[in-house]
């Protein structure tokens, strides 16, 4: 009999690709994940991982189990939802892992909403980009993220996850004030070639979506500057030290004095957000009223 613990620990490795990282995720050390391993081959009676210098990958047997493994751990998500929903499920906590800008613009407002229409719901909320708050929900961490899609992530129709779509938003130009596109209505990215850029780090979300966009215009953006806070990255436009792609939401309430915002011209690069959870999860009776109410503050701020 194959023991489910130990198929998640399976995907753990499959998902960091060493057994040390898989280890920290699940807060268990490297030791108890290789024991875990061991007892797990032992029970399929075949070799599932291979340990080599760059990490550890699967053998044939160790995709064929982990493809079983994403179906077997998305029932038993929906065994435990309809579980609690028997139970009633009215009261608990529910933790959400989102980026700072989708924090202010939908998750602060569902807490709200929440507040009203769930009392017995308690959020949990984290600060953390797209491209960690998606592990977090797979290593059951947290139990929902808010998260930006980007090159590499897990597509919308990974068995692993389920996705909400929520919004979508345009990234505009930021050029100093004495830019000589400042006067422009719309700003060609092309023409922002020679220009030094300030952005995101690299792995970063918004960080793909901004050198995707330069790509398509035929150049690689120099970042001479970078910050994952829009407002270091608008300051510093500011000071004439560059310019930049920022979402639209981002610059809410910002000093953009030294600043001009333009839309950009032609096919603006876009920040499409969406909630996840571990797939099974998303009818939990504390999880569902969660995502039914970041949709609804993403309808009405959006």
């Amino acid at each position: 009999m194959i023991e489910a613990r130990r198929l998640h620990i399976l995907r753990a490795v499959a998902d960091h690709r060493t057994v040390t990282a898989a280890a920290a995720a699940l807060y268990l050390t490297p030791s108890a994940v290789s024991q875990q391993l061991t007892a797990l081959e032992q029970e399929t009676g075949h070799r599932l991982v291979e340990r080599g210098a760059k990490g550890v990958r699967l053998t044939a047997a160790g995709e064929i189990l982990l493809n079983h493994t994403n179906a077997v751990l998305a029932q038993l998500e929906r065994a435990e939802a309809e579980l609690a929903a028997y139970g009633s499920g009215e009261a608990g906590t529910v933790t959400v892992a989102s980026f700072a800008t989708g924090i202010a613009l939908v998750v602060a407002p569902a807490v709200a909403r929440l507040a009203v229409t769930s009392p017995g719901i308690r959020i949990r909320v984290q600060d953390a980009e797209g491209d960690a708050s998606l592990p977090m929900v797979l290593d059951r961490q947290v139990d929902v993220a808010v998260a930006v899609e980007y090159r590499g992530a897990p597509p919308a129709d990974d068995p692993r996850l389920t996705h909400v779509p929520l919004y979508a938003e345009p990234f505009d130009a930021v050029v100093p004030v004495s830019h000589r596109l400042a006067e422009a209505g719309e700003v060609p990215l092309a023409e922002l070639a020679k220009d030094p850029w300030i952005g995101p780090y690299p792995g970063n979300p918004c960080h793909e979506v901004v050198v995707l966009a330069c790509e398509n215009a035929g150049f690689q953006p120099g970042l001479e500057h970078s910050s994952d806070d829009f407002r270091a990255v608008v300051a510093l436009a500011s000071a004439g030290a560059g310019v930049a792609l920022v979402p639209r939401s981002a610059l809410i309430g910002m000093d953009l004095a030294g600043v001009v915002v333009r839309p950009v011209d032609g096919v603006a690069p876009t920040r499409r957000v969406f909630a996840a959870v571990r797939r099974g999860a998303e009818g939990h009776p504390l999880i569902r009223p969660v995502i039914e109410a970041l949709a609804g503050a993403a309808e009405s701020g959006t």
